[in-house]
């Protein structure tokens, strides 16, 4: 299975054929019904029915790529750039001049400016904050009240991105605000992906309204904290500093809205990402009670009585194979869409020049071809011994090449953290008004999880 380009006229070109096309469409909306109202399930079936098949969105064709080999070669293609449906839904939201949507040259100096905030060496420095927020969920909790996962999983993202990417007490006032506002950004952003209806979303109703209303806050939001840092006339060395001091490939200061679109950049995979994965990763732990037990083990063994520290992330090795699992059955970046610069070949398939392709990481990382026993949470899956025979690709949450996340090491060591934190504290029951059905948005996350939080 190879990615090639082929010159359009060509016997190549010619000789190829076109992906078949999955069945279950409907009139006028195609598949985009399906991908609306369980698109999971729909997703996960694909690759019975080929390795690249084709899906009607309405009046669109979008090619849907369904194993691990085909959607490295998607993401590590120069024939493919970040576009097509998931990206145009974003666009509202993070800009055309951010590090998420931009392209080409644009984004190669992007990645430059804010890369050396996460290098591996950078991380430590983040260690206390992470800590320390950490363990403020833990004194939040003792209480033994019921907790509403959702806000406390995003107050703490929220929090831990904003004291180590943008240094300042001005983020805390508005860390509810932002959370809010993206819950109500992506769960309409996903439905304008799969069911794009154009000028429907423009009529004043109540949904309409909210999108629209979440969407001029967030941006006002971005507005405040830059003016607030300017102000300020702090320079801490954080990345909000390097994106006011960034320059062009001119030399000259990069512009205003760019630095708008990097700061959402910023907030919206440092909140509404690891956010849902804190939720995920409480979910698992109220549904499996002794993986809470082996974590608290583990924690013990390592630290003694003292609180668990940055610094001891990389000893906890069960803990970190419960994250990677939970990201394995549970990805919050579900869905992703790529769109084809030049005629191309996939699997044997041609892919015509600008054609949008469609693949989900939920569905590769459950694949029973790749996984025995795929829908069991198992964190020993990840043990050393085991984890090689995993195939390549079938395991990129964090997505490859040059559009990998450049928070990897970051949001590991975060999530690993949290864990140890509130798994060597509590044990986790459901409380009443919990839903832990998934939900549906640009990302994925338990739809409203209640837990009660039982002190060891």
């Amino acid at each position: 299975m190879t990615v090639e380009s082929v010159n359009p006229g060509t016997s190549a070109t010619t000789a190829l054929s076109e992906p078949p096309l999955a069945g279950g469409g409907f009139p006028l909306l195609g598949h985009g019904w399906k991908l609306a109202r369980d698109p999971l399930s729909f997703l996960s079936g694909l690759r019975d029915h080929g390795e690249v098949v084709r899906l009607k969105l309405g009046p669109k064709t979008v090619y849907a790529v369904t194993t691990p080999a085909l959607t490295g070669a998607v993401a590590l293609s120069p024939d493919y750039i970040i576009a097509g449906p998931l990206w145009e839904s974003l666009e509202d939201l993070l800009g055309k001049e951010g590090v998420a949507t931009a392209n080409g040259a644009l984004h190669r100096r992007q990645r430059r400016t804010i890369q050396p905030a996460f290098r591996l060496d950078a991380i430590p420095a983040y260690g206390p904050i992470m800590a320390e927020e950490s363990h403020a969920l833990v004194e939040r909790w003792r209480s033994g009240q019921v907790l509403d996962v959702t806000s406390e999983s995003f107050r703490v993202a929220v929090r831990v991105a904003a004291r180590c990417l943008m240094r300042g007490s001005y983020m805390d006032a508005r860390a509810d605000r932002i959370c809010a506002d993206l819950a109500a950004l992506f769960s309409g952003m996903y439905q304008r992906m799969v069911v794009p209806l154009g000028p429907l979303y423009k009529v004043p109703l109540p949904a309409n309204r909210e999108f629209n209303r979440a969407l001029a806050d967030l941006h006002v939001l971005v507005d405040e904290i830059v003016a607030d840092r300017r102000a300020s006339g702090q320079k801490p060395n954080d990345l909000l500093t390097a994106l006011l001091e960034a320059k062009d490939d001119n030399g000259e200061p990069i512009g205003e809205q760019e630095i708008h679109d990097q700061v959402i950049a910023i907030l919206t995979p440092g909140s509404e990402t690891v956010g849902s994965m804190v939720m995920s990763l409480l979910l698992v732990l109220t549904e499996h009670p002794e993986l809470g037990d082996k974590i608290r083990d583990e924690v013990k063994a390592v630290v003694g009585d003292r609180p668990v520290a940055f610094e001891d992330v990389r000893k906890l090795t069960y803990t970190a194979n419960v994250v990677t699992e939970t990201l394995r059955l549970h990805p919050a970046v579900w869905i992703l869409t790529r769109r084809a610069v030049t005629d191309t070949e996939l699997g044997g398939y041609r892919i015509p020049k600008g054609a949008d392709l469609i693949y989900s990481p939920y569905a590769i990382q459950r694949d029973r071809r790749s996984y025995e026993r795929h829908e069991e949470f198992d964190p020993d899956r990840w043990l050393p011994g085991r984890s090689k025979d995993v195939p390549k690709y079938a395991m990129s949450p964090f997505s490859v090449g040059n559009r990998k996340c450049p928070s990897d090491h970051f949001s590991m060591a975060e999530l690993t953290l949290i864990t140890a934190a509130v798994a060597s504290a509590f044990r986790f029951e459901h409380a009443p008004g919990s839903d832990i059905r998934p939900r549906i948005g640009i990302t994925l996350r338990p739809r409203r999880l209640m837990v009660r939080a039982l002190p060891r």
